[in-house]
């Protein structure tokens, strides 16, 4: 059998794409967006190792495992089964819903009115808007425990989406930042167009080469259900899962238009491939 990736002969990013149009991911489907990983863990150095192994995010283990901390209390929570809880899961939200999308690439249209729209008609708290790399980050490798959001193919090639060049009103941060272009770490100087060039070289270095197919596990492989899935702390609400719930058998109205909106809110795991 012959793989080019393997190889070497196509990109980590070429190849993402193709795994994610496999699994029935699509630009189309805000649902269903291609989903990519964070990469990096060093958001706040004034220039980027790519030699160095702490740069990068640990690509064996979900958003919600980065930190032991972290792992432990997820692992906890699936353990208990919280009584508000439905069903026995780490995570009860996604790591790409349509929301998740929209809030990105907020500051492009029609990206701005699907987030509005998805919002009841207006923007965010602004606390709550994607507004810095860095803090993104925190949230959904450590702070955030409904966080555990991944990244979308447009940080590694569209600079645009960083700048709010239509002058949106975003609104004011309880300290009194007026949100605009996203903060972006020191090593990108500022410049939207350095964070892609580095941010994709990032993914195209050794080190993500060698370690990226962990992550695929996690996403579309083996690790996305089951037994490997626990072990991994890699699961989620049954609802998120398009093999566990077949809407044709569900002849209660009612119950199917909840588990469409949960999918359309949370999002769904891709297809295995």
């Amino acid at each position: 059998v012959y793989f080019p990736w393997q190889k070497r002969e196509i990109s980590n990013f070429d190849y993402l794409m193709y795994l994610n149009t496999l699994a029935g991911r699509s630009y189309n489907d805000y649902m269903q967006y291609p989903v990519f990983p964070w990469v990096l863990a060093d958001y706040h150095s004034e220039t980027l190792n790519l030699n160095n192994p702490h740069t990068f995010r640990d690509l064996s283990k979900p958003m919600g495992a980065q930190t032991v901390e972290r792992k432990r209390k997820f692992i906890q929570r699936y353990n208990e089964v919280e009584k508000n809880l439905s069903a026995q899961c780490h995570y009860c939200t996604h790591y790409s819903s349509a929301i998740i999308v929209a809030s990105y690439l907020v500051r492009m249209e029609p990206f701005t009115q699907t987030f509005c729209s998805l919002q009841g008609g207006s923007f965010d708290v602004a606390d709550r808007m994607f507004h810095s790399v860095k803090s993104t980050w925190e949230s959904a490798s450590r702070d955030n425990m409904s966080d555990v959001r991944e990244l979308i193919p447009e940080f590694f090639y569209l600079p645009e989406f960083l700048t709010n060049a239509n002058h949106f009103e975003l609104g004011c941060m309880q300290d009194g930042t007026v949100l605009g272009d996203v903060q972006l770490p020191p090593w990108a100087d500022g410049d939207p167009h350095k964070f892609i060039l580095l941010h994709r070289q990032a993914l195209e270095s050794d080190y993500v080469s060698a370690h990226l197919h962990r992550w695929i596990d996690l996403i579309f492989g083996h690790k996305q259900h089951g037994s490997a899935a626990v072990e991994a702390v890699n699961t989620y609400h049954p609802y998120f899962y398009r093999d566990k719930m077949d809407l044709n058998n569900i002849k209660d109205p009612l119950i199917k238009s909840t588990i469409l909106g949960f999918i359309s809110n949370f999002g769904q795991i891709p297809k295995q491939v």
